[in-house]
């Protein structure tokens, strides 16, 4: 007999979990208490009034924030007070595994409940209970749609507990956000939040931010938001000037390299490389000899590749769609490319690509590019939820990525039963050869069923497949909707009546998740269409028995529908990740309903053509597998699965790679922002001050002072300390000190100067600093993600020489980190010990202290007289202010005329002198209207000084016009000034109170320009 050993210790597992059970089993069995306890509750909350409701709930907040009572203690009766208000005010009541998942929540773990049982309802458990602490609860959703939903529907049971509840909708103006996170509990999506922490950590004033702290998160549908999305940053950018014609130009010139010949495709990268017949192509056709002789030409390639992916890697309506989006007045802005997510299917408006894809990409569809941002603030979801003091999940799908989840947020995964059993078919994958066959295939199926009245649910993987069926259904003649991205705003409204007798739905992969679908459909949502159809109000008459008829009727429809079999989901082929593929099944068989799915694949389909080898098609044809002939078999099941283990194996490297190379950038942020909120409430202003003229004198000091072997230079360290402290310093006696004690010294008498300083101020000291602090960390902090994002998209070549890019990533990135805080002390204290320049920035800051204006100068008395006009005229020479080419002229004779002109000191000429030989300094005066006149008639050398010229005599003729004058330039020492026009107005004030506007946009104070030009601080 041959043993297996390899198999022992399997078995072995087995049997014990058949003994102790599974760690899922034990968990479950540790709530069993607690269910009991808040079932012996359940008499005591019916008793209660409403008034009692609220004093009782309002007496826990008062335990708990006092430190009476823990949150544990308060446990059972709160959730007994919460199964009561939803009883009272829905009409549901939760179940015993609804219990249990909201006290998995309440622990910080994640809950993985079936479709249909009852998530959202299940959320208001922990939300109800962490509430009384008062710290805020955050329940995230995937959608706006969902988060006003949810809301809407909860408000009921929070309100009637005497919580406060609000929801954050991402076309919200910053002062309607105010009251939202106010709210004891605030529903929103992971971006809002997201971008809101962002948002917060770039605001001028306290009380202009929203989040006060991170305390408490329920993240439904965790799967979705932690691991399909975590991918993506969220990143706030602004733009760069730069021109996109270069992302034209890449366009035209990918458009002529052909595929094999010029570059290959590689799928599963999502890569397209040039090679080397491609990059001489190129090369002519951009009209340059190589692209890496000439650094300008370096980016060649890279744009060229870029382009090629975007033409053949990226397709439209699978990875993104061309549409419009709505303003808030209702009208269609101009057409732009709107990101796609693989995962869900649904739109994600105001994400890009980065890297210069979505320009290529814009290029490709004839849209304008626009010009690549510039990084202002970002952070991954990753890191920014694992920033709550707890963190908790549900989803329908969560067992499959229980090791992520542990591993990168320490989340736990607790399966919860269901309430009824689960009674759903799952049939084996039909395979076929080619494409045309599965979808012939699939056709007929919809027919059989559709014909018997069963509602279907085909789920697709892109819109483009999604509307190719949809095509094919409707040359069938069968009718159906189509819910993919394009159909975001009715996705609800869609998925809500999908269970209908005959209903055909097209999904992708999003699938209305979140809301249920109901055999029979949903009374409330056709009452309601019914009455806008018949122009009927709520409180009409007779709606109240359309109501009971149409709910009568949609009970009939599910009897029949249950007859049928349930709802049938039929997938058009397998996802990446098996769990979408286990979302799209759990559609049906709710609540214990009957259901069936089954899946069409091809070996066309994107997993197989990019995962499964070439000779399995080879295969099957060999075994005689023909066009419309299918594979049923469990085997081929369980090979596509293992396929999708290495993708998920792969996507989870990607984004734990990602996490890697951002907890260098976490560490970053948090002490940045850390400084900044610091120094936005005013705290520790003087020590921060103080510190950081330490940490830019202790390198001087290591230069100049430190070496034993050397003399001090004490002329160096007194010179820096004049540049950064100004003549106010007093440094009487630094020669004295000893080598030891300067650094001491330095600081006792920075330490006088700053209090100095502040009592000179008063009242406007600590503004100044707080100014000066928040705009040098937001101005350093943007060019140090640049630096960093320059440093991540290079640091990879450095594998080609045997060294790993993470390491040198993080050395780097902690050097640059250094260099930061250096830059950010220095900046700091180059204006804070200034008196001229924090007289600037109480300027900016303040607007109280302005400079007086400068005195008038004195001007000098306008000449009279021929002999003054002269006497000036000698001036000008001997200061060099005469052009050399007039000297020229002045020495073969030619006369010229000295004119007080309104506008200034005019030369002119005059014509040649009556007779050349002359005497040689001879002039003659000419009476003008009101106005002195000289002329000389013979040459002064340039070097001559006022004492060689002679009083000017007569001309013998009068003067005739002169040609356009030479104009002089102002001599250094005199005073005489042409008139000046009037002052401009004085440039208005910015209010003290007023929030800092963009760089960019319009100055506040009314001056009409953009700020950076107007009242944006010097260092700005």
């Amino acid at each position: 007999m041959k043993i297996d050993f390899g198999s022992i210790p399997a078995r072995l597992g087995k049997a014990l979990q058949r003994v102790f059970g599974s760690a899922n089993q034990r968990a479950l069995a540790s709530f069993d208490p607690m269910v009991k306890a808040v079932n012996d509750l359940a008499d005591w909350a019916k008793g209660l009034s409403a008034d009692q409701f609220k004093s009782t709930v309002a007496e826990l907040k008062q335990k708990v924030q006092a430190g009476q009572a823990s949150l544990d203690d308060c446990l059972p009766r709160m959730f007994a007070l919460t199964r009561e208000a939803a009883t009272r005010t829905l009409g549901i009541r939760h179940f015993d595994v609804q219990l249990i998942g909201g006290a998995v929540l309440h622990q910080g773990k994640i809950a993985e409940m079936a479709t249909g049982e009852g998530k959202t309802l299940v959320a208001t458990l922990p939300a109800a209970l962490n509430a009384i602490a008062g710290k805020g609860v955050y329940v995230v959703t995937v959608n706006d749609y969902l988060a006003k939903r949810d809301r809407d529907w909860m408000a009921p049971v929070y309100e009637y507990l005497g919580l406060t509840v609000g929801a954050i909708q991402s076309s919200m103006p910053p002062q309607a956000r105010h009251p939202q996170y106010a709210c004891d509990i605030t529903y929103g999506t992971n971006n809002e939040f997201g971008f809101d922490y962002l948002r917060d950590n770039m605001k001028w004033r306290a009380e202009e931010q929203v989040q006060k702290s991170l305390n408490f998160a329920i993240v439904d549908e965790v799967d979705s938001i932690l691991i399909d999305e975590a991918r993506t940053p969220l990143i706030i950018s602004g733009e760069t000037e730069g021109t996109t014609e270069r992302f034209l130009h890449a366009d035209r010139i990918a458009r002529q390299l052909k595929e094999t010949e010029h570059f290959e495709i590689k799928l599963k990268e999502h890569q397209c490389l040039l090679n080397e017949a491609g990059i001489e192509r190129a090369e002519k056709l951009v009209g340059v000899d190589s692209f890496y002789a000439n650094p300008a030409y370096m980016e060649w390639p890279h744009l060229l590749e870029t382009a090629l992916r975007a033409h053949h890697v990226y397709h439209k309506d699978k990875h993104y769609v061309v549409a419009a989006k709505k303003d808030q007045d209702g009208k269609q802005s101009e057409p732009e490319v709107i990101i796609v997510d693989e995962f869900t299917g649904r739109l994600m408006p105001g994400r890009r690509w980065s890297d210069g894809l979505h320009q290529a990409v814009e290029a490709k569809e004839g849209l304008p590019p626009r010009e690549e941002n510039r990084t202002l603030a970002t952070i991954t979801l990753q890191n920014y939820f694992r920033m709550f003091g707890k963190l908790a999940g549900m989803t329908g799908t969560a067992m499959t990525e229980a090791a992520e989840f542990a591993r990168i947020y320490e989340l736990d995964v607790v399966a919860i039963p269901s309430n009824r059993p689960l009674t759903r078919k799952d049939i084996n994958d039909q395979v076929y050869l080619d494409e045309n066959s599965k979808l012939d295939a699939i056709l007929v199926e919809i027919q059989q069923e559709h014909a018997r009245g069963r509602p279907i649910l085909l789920g697709t993987t892109s819109i483009a497949k999604s509307e190719m069926i949809a095509e094919r259904l409707q040359k069938a003649g069968i009718p159906h909707n189509v819910l993919n991205a394009k159909q975001h705003e009715r996705e609800a409204e869609i998925i809500m009546q999908a269970g209908r007798k005959g209903t055909v739905t097209v999904a992708t992969n999003m699938a209305g998740r979140g809301t249920d679908i109901v055999l029979g459909g949903k009374p409330e949502p056709l009452w309601r269409a019914e009455l806008q159809r018949r122009g009927w109000t709520e409180d009409h008459p007779e709606a109240t028995a359309l109501l009971a008829e149409i709910k009568q009727r949609c009970d009939a429809e599910r009897q029949e529908i249950l007859q049928l079999g349930g709802l049938y989901v039929v997938g058009t082929e397998r996802h990446e990740a098996r769990r979408i593929d286990n979302q799209l099944r759990g559609r049906c068989g709710r609540q214990g309903d009957p259901g069936q799915t089954k899946f069409f694949l091809s070996l066309d389909d994107d997993l197989m053509r990019i995962f499964a080898r070439d000779w399995v098609r080879a295969m099957m044809e060999r075994m005689g597998l023909k066009p419309g002939e299918v594979i049923d078999s469990p085997m081929l099941s369980r090979g596509i699965g293992k396929a999708q283990k290495k993708v998920e194996a792969r996507n989870f490297d990607m984004r734990k790679h990602l996490i890697e190379y951002d907890e260098v950038m976490d560490k970053q942020r948090k002490f940045v922002y850390g400084q900044r909120q610091d120094a936005l409430e005013s705290k520790g202003l003087r020590g921060k001050a103080l510190g950081m003229f330490e940490e830019v004198l202790d390198p001087v000091i290591e230069r100049h002072a430190a070496d034993k072997d050397q003399p001090v230079d004490h002329e160096a360290i007194r010179k820096w300390l004049l540049h950064k402290c100004g003549a106010e310093i007093d440094l009487a006696g630094l020669e004295q000190v000893e080598r030891e004690k300067i650094f001491d010294w330095v600081m006792e008498r920075v330490d006088r100067l700053h209090d100095a300083r502040a009592q000179h101020y008063g009242a406007d000291w600590d503004g100044v600093v707080r100014f000066l602090l928040l705009e040098t960390f937001d101005s350093k902090w943007k060019d140090h993600l640049y630096a960093m994002e320059v440093l991540r998209q290079g640091v990879n070549l450095r594998s080609y020489a045997q060294i790993d890019p993470k390491n040198e990533y993080k050395k780097e990135g902690y050097e640059k980190f250094q260099q930061l805080k250096a830059e950010i002390a220095g900046h700091v204290t180059d204006f804070l010990f200034k008196q001229e320049a924090t007289d600037t920035i109480r300027d900016m800051n303040t607007g109280k202290f302005r400079q007086p204006p400068p005195p008038p100068r004195q001007q000098m008395r306008m000449p009279q007289t021929p002999e003054e006009l002269q006497a000036l005229f000698n001036q000008l020479v001997a200061a060099g202010q005469i052009p050399p080419e007039i000297l020229d002229r002045m020495a073969k004779g030619e006369r010229f005329q000295l004119r007080v002109t309104p506008q200034g000191l005019e030369l002119r000429a005059a014509g040649p002198a009556p007779d050349a030989q002359a005497a040689p300094n001879a002039a003659a005066p000419a009476a003008g209207a009101g106005a002195a006149t000289a002329s000389s008639v013979a040459a002064v050398p340039s070097t001559a000084g006022a004492d060689s010229a002679a009083p000017p005599q007569a001309p013998a003729e009068p003067v005739a016009p002169p040609p356009p004058p030479p104009r002089l330039a102002p001599h250094p020492r005199m005073a005489m000034r042409p008139p000046q026009p009037p002052p401009p107005p004085p440039k208005p004030v910015r209010p003290a109170n007023a929030p800092k506007p963009g760089r960019n946009d319009v100055c506040p104070c009314g001056s009409g320009i953009k700020y950076k030009k107007c009242c944006a601080p010097a260092f700005d």
